[in-house]
């Protein structure tokens, strides 16, 4: 058995940055998203990113970081709406922007992680979102054609690995963590713990260790809150 796990994310990523790459990143806002990782790749330095994820975290931290160092040339993104230096970005033409409805952006890493090109949906038809795509009438209905994305590199943030990668999310940190990893060439994972091969449970597995390629232990965190609400302190 191959050994998955390297010491820190910037080892983990030698060799695998190159400027004007395609990268998957798993994780919703800031929950469930590859911190470590994202820490390294803005360390390195590399440009001219194209990035797939639900969105850019917010100013400062997530890939919002990677948005700040000026090293994101385009966003594949569906919600960019609690990012200030993103709308900055696009409105200022500094950022191109590829808007995409959330469950196609989803199915469209899905079907790149199976080999599937190409997808009709629904989704979108009549509006901006089906501007210069073919459509396709099926059963009356109209549908507009959405190509499958297939990355560079996949980093993605997990709960539970086993030594040969096989790996649990825990909660809302599945997101978009799994699909995210079939769509990369090479996928990286950042874990809170591994454990010995045999400790997991089969059938609690949400992603086999086929598609992961290098690994690390990332914990501890600081859990990260977008917005923090609290009800007025009532007086007695």
């Amino acid at each position: 058995m191959a050994n998955k796990r390297y010491t820190d994310a910037a080892t983990a990523l030698e060799g695998v940055l190159f400027d004007g790459m395609t990268i998957c990143a798993g994780g919703f806002g800031l929950c469930g998203i590859p911190e470590r990782l994202i820490d390294a790749i803005q360390a390195s330095g590399v440009k001219d990113l194209t990035i797939a994820s639900n969105n850019a975290g917010i100013d400062g931290q997530g890939l919002g970081k990677l948005l700040r160092s000026r090293q994101v040339k385009k966003m594949i993104s569906s919600y960019v709406g609690e990012n200030k230096e993103f709308e900055r970005q696009y409105l200022s033409g500094e950022l191109e922007v590829e808007f995409c409805p959330q469950g196609t952006l989803a199915e469209r890493c899905r079907a790149g992680g199976a080999g599937i090109p190409g997808f009709y949906t629904k989704t979108g038809v009549g509006t901006q979102v089906a501007e210069g795509k073919e459509t396709k009438v099926f059963d009356g209905q109209e549908y507009i054609l959405e190509r499958g994305i297939r990355a560079d590199l996949a980093i993605i943030k997990g709960w539970k690995a086993d030594e040969s990668g096989n790996l649990i999310f825990r909660k809302t940190a599945r997101n978009f963590n799994q699909p995210m990893a079939t769509a990369g060439k090479i996928c990286v994972a950042e874990v809170e713990e591994i454990v010995p091969v045999g400790s997991l449970d089969p059938d609690t597995i949400h992603l086999p260790g086929i598609y992961v390629k290098r690994m690390i232990v990332g914990a501890p965190y600081d859990k990260q809150i977008e917005f923090r609400t609290v009800r007025e302190r009532v007086s007695a």
